[in-house]
């Protein structure tokens, strides 16, 4: 059971870290430009699919992770330009119809030109094997890479936000965008920069799940759900938030999908408790949401109103 726990709470950190890659740039989006963009699961798909493709064109998984990251950058920049620019002055509502249409369209043109079955990719081969941990339990080494790549891109953001003057002008723009504009930074500039970091960002975490699960059409719609958990409960338009959410996220529902069953034997018939847990184990994400916004309404590292 010890065994079990540390393997699940290793996994619950991952899935943590790939949640924060998403999260971090959705948050910033939202919290600073006040956009809902509920586009942002499909440059997640998107970049696992440029991965898989890249590094079938190069013959190295690394190359086509480098080749990923610019890709994925200039879709956010078109995008941005194209489309979300004009809907920034919008009521909410207009904006989420608008990227709901354009995750649409974007799923269309992925099944078009890689079609509708799943693919994968294998890990790069000094990253393919085990490690041992406790006793005779082993833990793949491309899973520990992941977090450690989690990790660095969380410090990484912080050293940007609290030590850089895009970071102080993120910051400033999180608390009070009227005044930032007012002092004559260029806030147009500053929302395509946003936007295409955390395009970024989003086409990161793809590549670096697409070894793990398998690439498919509809592999960003839950993990966008999962992304607004995350904003939420850390306190939109704050980064720090977003990582103590998502690692928040990621245990709680890995934990809970693992133990759940469990936990239920002990007051319930075997199948009756796998049954029930499958059932009850996606709700506690969504259970933790309530309970910190009902302590904390702001989130928590969310600024109070």
């Amino acid at each position: 059971m010890t065994s079990l726990f540390l393997l699940q709470l290793l996994n619950g950190v991952q899935l943590g870290v790939l949640l924060f890659l998403i999260a971090a740039g959705l948050t910033l989006v939202f919290g600073i430009m006040d956009f809902v963009n509920l586009a942002h699961g499909v440059i997640y798909m998107v970049g696992a699919y440029l991965v898989v493709m890249f590094a079938g064109m190069t013959g190295s998984y690394g190359l086509g992770l480098l080749l990923t990251l610019p890709a994925t950058l200039v879709i956010g920049l078109v995008l941005e330009a194209l489309i979300f620019r004009r809907l920034y002055d919008r009521p909410h509502l207009d904006q989420v119809l608008a990227t709901f249409g354009l995750v649409m369209v974007v799923t269309e043109l992925v099944k078009i030109i890689w079609g509708q079955s799943p693919l994968s990719i294998l890990p790069p081969d000094a990253l393919s094997g085990s490690v041992p941990l406790v006793g005779a339990l082993r833990y793949p080494v491309f899973r520990l890479a992941v977090i450690a790549a989690g990790l660095a891109v969380a410090v990484g953001l912080w050293l940007v936000i609290t030590r850089t003057r895009i970071g102080m002008r993120l910051r400033a723009g999180a608390t009070n965008r009227a005044m930032v504009g007012a002092l004559g930074v260029d806030i147009g500039r500053l929302f395509t920069v946003i936007f295409a970091f955390g395009a970024m960002l989003a086409g990161f975490a793809g590549a670096m799940v697409a070894p793990i699960l398998s690439v498919d059409p509809g592999m960003g719609e839950s993990v966008l759900i999962l992304a607004f958990v995350v904003i939420v409960i850390g306190g939109i338009g704050s980064v720090k938030g977003a990582f103590a959410g998502a690692l928040l996220v990621g245990i709680v529902d890995t934990l809970g999908r693992s133990f759940g069953p469990i936990i239920l034997r002990a007051v319930m018939e075997p199948s009756a408790a796998a049954q029930t847990g499958r059932v009850l184990a996606p709700m506690l994400v969504y259970v933790l949401m309530a309970a910190i916004l009902a302590a904390r309404p702001q989130g928590l590292f969310g600024a109070r109103p």
